[in-house]
């Protein structure tokens, strides 16, 4: 989960929500490609951070009680080949995006594991076997992943309030169209965003995600925080885009 300090407790972002977000920011986009690998792509950007583990012992907290963020978590071998156990049951595209967030996400990991090795060599050969069935360049392949990443990296910026202050420009990541793209609000909070160059089709748009407010700092246990996030209000965090 994504877990930011508000003035009076903590808002806790679930990394599916966070996930949906990023495929609202990708409906955005200029479709590109057939239609069923479009809606494939959109399907791995909304379910790419499923699988996650159970809360077991203190899964869900820091050592201090308060809740974990998804930053202060181990790789999990058993949420990755979920992951990618859920996406085979959609067929091989989604299956070869899906593997290629992997890739992105933990090949610097490589050498600190046995079993972690495996898994990556595993999605290597995966990939290069996906991509030869589907008749499917590496070039148009990286194009429609491009994408993923983009809008997995804008929806954690928006989800993890990390907007600069003061009109400042942020990175987001180069896009499928092959430039490098950049945030900024520039008249403050609670004011359109835009992102240059602009790549997305509408002149202006809203997107949302969903948070729940706790007001307790600290937990004995996994499941007093799941408790009280069960009972916490549901509050509808919304960004208008402009261009």
């Amino acid at each position: 989960m994504i877990v930011n300090l508000t003035p009076d407790g903590w808002q806790i972002i679930y990394q599916q929500a966070h996930a949906l977000l990023a495929a609202q920011l990708a409906w955005q986009w200029q479709p590109f490609g057939p239609t069923d690998r479009w809606v494939g792509l959109l399907a791995a950007i909304a379910q790419h951070d499923d699988e996650q583990e159970r809360w077991d012992g203190h899964y869900g907290l820091t050592p201090a009680g308060a809740p974990a963020n998804f930053t202060m978590k181990e790789f999990s071998l058993t949420q990755a080949t979920g992951v990618m156990r859920a996406a085979r049951f959609q067929g091989q595209w989604r299956s070869l995006l899906t593997s290629m967030h992997l890739s992105f996400l933990y090949e610097s990991l490589r050498g600190q594991q046995s079993e972690l090795d495996a898994f990556l060599d595993e999605q290597k050969a995966g990939q290069q076997q996906w991509r030869k069935a589907l008749k499917i360049k590496k070039a148009d392949a990286q194009q429609a992943y491009d994408l993923m990443q983009w809008c997995d990296r804008l929806s954690l910026i928006l989800c993890r309030q990390e907007l600069p202050e003061m009109g400042r420009h942020l990175e987001i990541s180069t896009g499928p169209d092959g430039q490098r793209h950049e945030v900024v609000q520039p008249d403050g909070p609670d004011t359109p965003v835009q992102v240059t160059p602009w790549p997305f089709g509408a002149k202006a748009f809203s997107v949302s995600v969903e948070a729940c407010q706790l007001r307790q700092l600290q937990f004995r246990d996994d499941e007093e925080l799941s408790q009280a996030i069960r009972e916490a209000p549901i509050l509808t965090l919304r960004w208008d885009f402009a261009r």
